[in-house]
């Protein structure tokens, strides 16, 4: 390092930002630092850099399902956030198990300088054990007192249920998510409610986790409830619906209309989902800086950033009463 300061004309501790807070110095003297370094092959040793500052340089990014669409933009969005100040994320999968998310905490908490927990399906008196431990932050999970980013599903939802009503339907089902998931319960509030102001009859039927299969399975219930529309908890959830139906000889959406939520499917699936539109990539990105800043000393307690919803209308949902008719072309945006 006093090498690379020397050939540089600058400090160590200029050189030490360069790797480490690049934000903190101009890009010309970063560029020529890094070059220099390159060229005297000099290379961070993060490991005595941890001995003796106690910090590591890595990051916990904990997640519910890894496999769920929803996750792999977030995943990438915070991972190029966080190695813009040359932090490294350790990823964890909880697989939607309270038990295997403590454990990865665990694990994590000696290596890492702070966690971000990402529809965290711990207690909130848990988060708030873990939160005691490490500099933490969460995304879609709110706990009073520690630092949040929320998807607000709200005004996304309730553009669907508008939408719904608009075609015609009367009898709508909630297909649920996991009873622990904050953003389940403010997605089915906000439908509840929406459907109560047209309404609308509302059945709720609950799989065991948000998945493509449980999609599938619970076909039956829903065709049981005699609702003729069915808002999911998320797209693969939804996938899974049209699949059922597809198998039943039930056509979407001349015989049934399906709205999923994420937006992570919707253009791919045949035909194309009808979907409630977030920023999961934002918030991945929103999560770690959330994080930074506090390690950084520059924020503390109970910030709560929320990032807002829109409802995209495709090709399965139709009106029950005109099998077929569609409102709006393919892809249109509201809000």
């Amino acid at each position: 390092m006093a090498d690379v300061a020397k050939a540089a004309g600058v400090s160590k501790s200029t050189v030490s930002r360069a790797f480490t807070q690049p934000e903190r110095l101009g890009a010309e003297t970063v560029d020529r630092i890094v070059k220099i370094a390159q060229q005297l092959g000099y290379v961070p040793n993060h490991t005595a850099r941890a001995l003796s500052t106690g910090r590591h340089g890595n990051l916990a990014l904990i997640v519910s399902d890894v496999a769920n669409p929803f996750f792999p933009p977030l995943i990438r969005a915070a991972q190029l956030q966080a190695d813009r100040s040359d932090f490294c994320v350790f990823l964890g999968n909880s697989d939607e198990d309270p038990r295997q998310e403590d454990k990865l905490i665990d694990r994590f908490v000696t290596q890492v300088e702070g966690l971000l927990l990402v529809a965290s399906r711990l207690s909130a008196e848990r988060i708030v054990f873990h939160a005691k431990r490490r500099p933490m932050a969460l995304i879609n999970r709110d706990v009073a007192g520690i630092p949040r980013v929320l998807i607000d599903s709200t005004t996304g939802v309730r553009q669907a249920i508008d939408h719904l009503a608009d075609l015609g339907h009367k009898h709508i089902i909630y297909v649920s998510g996991p009873s622990s998931s904050w953003a389940n319960r403010q997605r089915r509030n906000a439908l509840k409610s929406a459907a109560r102001l047209h309404d609308m009859a509302v059945d709720v039927v609950s799989p065991h986790v948000p998945s493509y299969d449980s999609g599938r399975a619970v076909v039956p219930e829903i065709l049981a409830s005699k609702a003729t529309a069915a808002v999911a908890f998320d797209d693969l959830t939804a996938q899974g619906i049209m699949t059922g139906m597809a198998e039943r000889g039930i056509s979407i959406p001349d015989q049934f209309s399906v709205v999923g939520c994420d937006d992570v499917l919707g253009a791919a699936t045949y035909p194309s989902l009808t979907t409630v539109s977030n920023r999961s990539d934002e918030a991945g990105r929103a999560g770690v800086r959330l994080l930074l800043d506090m390690l950084n000393g520059h924020m503390a307690g109970d910030t709560r950033l929320v990032l807002d919803t829109h409802l995209v209308i495709r090709n399965t949902t139709a009106s029950p009463a005109r099998p077929g008719f569609h409102s709006r072309q393919a892809g249109t945006a509201i809000g």
